[in-house]
């Protein structure tokens, strides 16, 4: 004898199966993204000795202010294997339309502080890290990173993003 639960089960189930093959089942849809993280390099190689300046820009799609943003900065897991590649971030500049200011915040500690917050509806902000190789670091290997960022806006709401991943910097032997 058959339960009538198992019945249901399973005509939902051929129900469930049917909407999805003609495509009628539901669609998830995703809320826009209100803040976005994106990085760039000025070059995609150096030597030892050499330095890239890394741009990380938030961008404002939402409709109020960025009052705050938090962000992280790691090296990749790949990068931590090569202990030979030597590195360290040895400037910070916020652009501005007067120009360029220093900032303050470098390495993985809280970087948002230096994208001059609020951000307004529609604008960016960019901040340039120098990424420093050190003259004795190994060579023929990548350096990379990961980046995490909160932001918080005006309309009490807020935004967890990451991670995001910054373009490789190719060290090649002079």
């Amino acid at each position: 004898m058959r339960s009538p639960l198992m019945r249901r089960l399973g005509l939902t189930a051929i129900l469930a199966l049917v909407l999805a093959v003609f495509g009628l089942a539901p669609a998830a849809s995703a809320a826009p993204a209100t803040a976005e993280l994106t990085f760039a390099t000025d070059s995609a190689s150096t030597t030892p000795g050499g330095t890239v300046n890394l741009s990380m820009t938030i961008t404002n799609n939402h409709t109020y202010d960025i009052w705050f943003v938090y962000q992280t900065i790691d090296p990749t897991w790949l990068t931590t294997q090569r202990p030979d590649l030597k590195y360290s971030f040895t400037g910070c500049s916020l652009a501005t339309a007067a120009g360029a200011t220093p900032c303050s915040g470098t390495g993985p500690a809280n970087l948002g502080a230096n994208y001059g917050t609020t951000v307004p509806p529609g604008q960016s902000r960019t901040v340039t890290l120098t990424l420093q190789v050190a003259t004795d670091s190994g060579c023929n290997g990548n350096i990379g990173f990961y980046s995490y960022f909160y932001a918080e806006f005006s309309d009490s709401t807020n935004l967890s993003g990451g991670p995001v991943y910054t373009p490789e910097t190719r060290v090649l032997c002079a």
